[in-house]
């Protein structure tokens, strides 16, 4: 007599040989719409703000309106705005007529030039291409305001998937999602010069 175990008469052999189904994944999508803040009384005079707060310009306030009208026939779900100050009152003037929420994240901010705060444009732009990985004295490097848009990203995905977004930044927010979006070298982008335009959109996959 050969003896067996109960398993063997629970589990017939051909269903060892079926492999598993595989789970698919769905990958979803968040669109992001991102604008830069308006003109302020620091750009009109070539001061490279920084890390400090600025103001809007009269310039920048009507700016800002015409943002307004610029998205008025889009669904957006939230904004999502820098908490340096001239982010702040952007997303005001733009959005704080309509019923989307707006949330302050400190992650968006512009990069923080440390010593060079409020120093002007021109100084700036001849440090700026040592900085894509070593920080500005007292600040930091772009590599880490990328390192801070990519959190913000990640805490992003899970609430808003095929939703639209806006974010409203800085120049080196910008780099950073043109970055790791649509995988601009960094080093490209911070030794290039800025050029404004009326938003940007790009594609954020998730999955889930």
């Amino acid at each position: 007599m050969v003896a067996t175990s109960l398993e063997a008469f629970a589990r017939p052999r051909s269903a060892e040989r079926i492999p598993a189904m595989k789970r698919r994944r769905r990958q979803s999508s968040i669109a992001i719409v991102f604008e830069t803040h308006s003109t302020t009384t620091d750009n009109e005079r070539w001061i490279a703000t920084g890390w400090l707060d600025g103001r809007l310009s009269s310039a920048g306030q009507r700016q800002a309106k015409e943002l307004s009208e610029r998205r008025a026939a889009e669904e957006i779900a939230a904004v999502f705005t820098s908490d340096l100050a001239r982010a702040v009152e952007t997303a005001k003037l733009a959005f704080g007529k309509r019923d989307i929420p707006i949330f302050h994240d400190w992650r968006l901010r512009e990069c923080d030039y440390g010593e060079l705060n409020g120093t002007p444009v021109a100084r700036l732009e001849v440090e700026r291409s040592r900085h894509v990985y070593e920080p500005y004295p007292g600040g930091e490097s772009y590599r880490q305001v990328v390192a801070r848009v990519q959190s913000f990203l990640h805490d992003l995905s899970p609430r808003f998937e095929n939703e639209r977004v806006v974010v409203i930044g800085h120049s080196a927010t910008q780099w950073a999602l043109q970055h790791l979006l649509e995988g601009t070298p960094l080093a490209e982008l911070v030794e290039g010069s800025f050029r404004w335009q009326a938003g940007w959109l790009y594609t954020l996959l998730v999955d889930s």
